[in-house]
């Protein structure tokens, strides 16, 4: 059986066809289901003349449809390309243009978009419309489910992997760029690595996958996970989704268009689920807030069926993951350091395992290296740039400059330099300082954004709050902090400024605070600090 995800999910369907494999609202579908509709969309591809390696957009929000029309991709040997569903036209223009896409699918409720740039973009063979507003907005598209009803389901074919995935970077260090991997060693990497998060032990041999997923259902092991965050980005996609079904598990996608944890916990209650995946601190604050009200009104949610609660891609503090051990205390909490460019370690938490902010277990292929390429030793307090090895990306589609700078070779090893900075613990741990793109240099000192923004939302009443540096004259650059509040909080900027000198060092204290009605954050909670960065500027003046 080849190392592909088509060929993986195929075989999952033929050995456990009548599970169900995606749900969204009242609509479910089983492994055979979901198996037979992706390929009659993948003979729909073939048809208007794509071919492996094809690029196809999916410019959808968290749906059954976009889970069909990426395993559609999958089978001819394409390359689904996740696009921002936050995208207004210049920046959709862009990422279908720079990526080459053949083919898009959308929401109706985002044709209009669509509709503005398509003229634009000569490669499109085929737009195929997912209605979800009752409007027809791209008269060149064809509805979705015309597809399903109007194709016979592509043949099953022998696939090659040495193909590429891809994974578009949300562009918060510059204009996203896709992250190229060898299909083969990212699938073999999400199968043993991802079965876990599931509770399932990886075959010893590949070809035993199906078996092994079929024998786990037998013995009642049925996973259901619920991606929280966006399947557009890295953590919902792959977390969420594409390792668990891996093993078989059944993904269901919530319905509202913007995270509420009370639907997430009614469905963890209704469907049984066995694993949540969120992205930090942005996510699991309004989830115990839920939980709060709920349970105040005397209707507290059953979270009896959840294992594990997953996070990547931000800061999930020991605050906030020890708030939500104290209302769920049976869960796991896996917080896994990582990005698009690679996966670096983890750091777990339970019931009796104190957490821990920003400090992780390193995976064997990670390694930090100061920036003359010396591995920083343990406990000597030198901060490096973490280095992902393993499963390591091919590089960057079309720009051969920035791969070259990200994706380097030491010691005949290969490696991924995302940009995390971090120092060695003498037991070998990892501490997070935060990415060196945005350090800010202080009066000669360099700070780290993300340390001063949990310190700030230590301090009682803050909700949310990200760190920037603000040109000044007598410091170069003052570290200022961009705060919301909590509901009916009442906090004084002086307040913050000197709690946080009683956590950290002088220098690294906000000379000043902005305070703001929400934190600009991307649908998947990672921080946007150009939007921080103009709200500061606009707050001071």
């Amino acid at each position: 059986m080849e190392k592909q995800f088509a060929t993986i999910w195929e075989s999952i369907a033929d050995s456990i066809g009548d599970s169900p494999a995606v749900t969204q609202g009242t609509v479910t579908r089983t492994w055979s289901e979901y198996d037979q509709r992706a390929a009659r969309i993948a003979s729909a591809l073939v048809d208007a003349g794509l071919q492996p390696q094809s690029k196809v957009g999916l410019y959808l929000y968290n749906s059954n449809e976009y889970l069909e029309a990426q395993f559609a991709t999958f089978k001819f040997r394409g390359v689904p390309v996740n696009v921002n569903y936050r995208y207004l036209d210049e920046e959709l223009l862009y990422l279908l243009d720079n990526s080459d896409a053949e083919a898009l699918f959308f929401h109706s409720s985002l044709g209009d978009r669509v509709a503005r740039v398509v003229d634009r973009l000569p490669k499109l063979k085929l737009l195929v419309e997912v209605s979800d507003d009752g409007e027809h907005h791209v008269v060149t598209a064809v509805p979705y489910n015309t597809l399903v009803a109007d194709y016979d389901p592509m043949p099953r074919i022998t696939r090659d992997e040495d193909d590429i995935y891809m994974l578009y970077t949300g562009g918060t260090t510059g204009m996203p760029k896709g992250v190229m991997y060898q299909m083969g060693s990212l699938a073999e990497g999400f199968v043993n690595g991802g079965l876990a998060f599931i509770g399932m032990t990886p075959p010893s041999e590949f070809s035993q996958l199906s078996t092994t997923v079929r024998d786990a259902h037998a013995n009642g092991i049925r996973p259901i996970t619920i991606p929280g965050c966006p399947i557009m980005h890295g953590t919902g996609m792959w977390i969420g989704a594409m390792m668990p079904q891996s093993g078989g598990a059944h993904v269901i996608t919530l319905q509202k268009r913007s995270f509420d944890a009370h639907e997430l916990f009614q469905v963890i209650q209704d469907k049984k689920a066995t694993l949540a995946v969120v992205v930090g601190d942005s996510f699991v604050k309004p989830m115990i807030r839920a939980l709060d009200e709920a349970t105040a009104k005397g209707t507290s949610y059953d979270a009896s069926s959840l294992k594990m609660i997953a996070s990547s891609g931000v800061m999930w503090t020991s605050e906030v993951k020890e708030a939500l051990l104290e209302r769920i205390e049976h869960v796991v909490l896996l917080d896994a350091m990582g990005s698009s460019e690679g996966s670096m370690g983890t750091s777990i938490s339970m019931k009796g395992v104190p957490p821990k902010t920003a400090k992780f277990a390193v995976a064997p292929t990670t390694k930090v290296f100061t920036e003359d390429d010396r591995e920083v030793q343990p406990g000597s307090g030198e901060i490096g740039k973490v280095a992902a090895g393993g499963a390591v990306p091919i590089g960057y589609y079309k720009d051969p400059e920035k791969s070259s700078k990200t994706f380097r070779t030491i010691n005949g090893v290969r490696y991924s330099f995302p940009g995390d900075m971090a120092t060695v613990e003498a037991d070998g741990s990892l501490t997070l300082l935060g990415r060196g793109s945005q350090v800010i240099n202080s009066a000669g000192e360099k700070i780290f954004p993300e340390e001063v923004e949990e310190a700030v939302k230590r301090v009682d009443g803050v909700l949310d709050c990200l760190v920037v540096g603000i040109d000044d004259e007598k410091f170069g650059q003052a570290v200022t902090a961009v705060a919301s509040l909590s509901p009916g909080a009442k906090v004084e900027e002086a307040t913050i400024i000197a709690n946080v000198k009683t956590q950290l060092a002088g220098y690294k204290a906000p000379k000043r605070v902005v305070f703001v009605t929400q934190i600009p954050r991307a649908p998947n909670g990672k921080a946007d600090y150009k939007t921080a960065r103009d709200m500061a500027i606009a707050g001071l003046a």
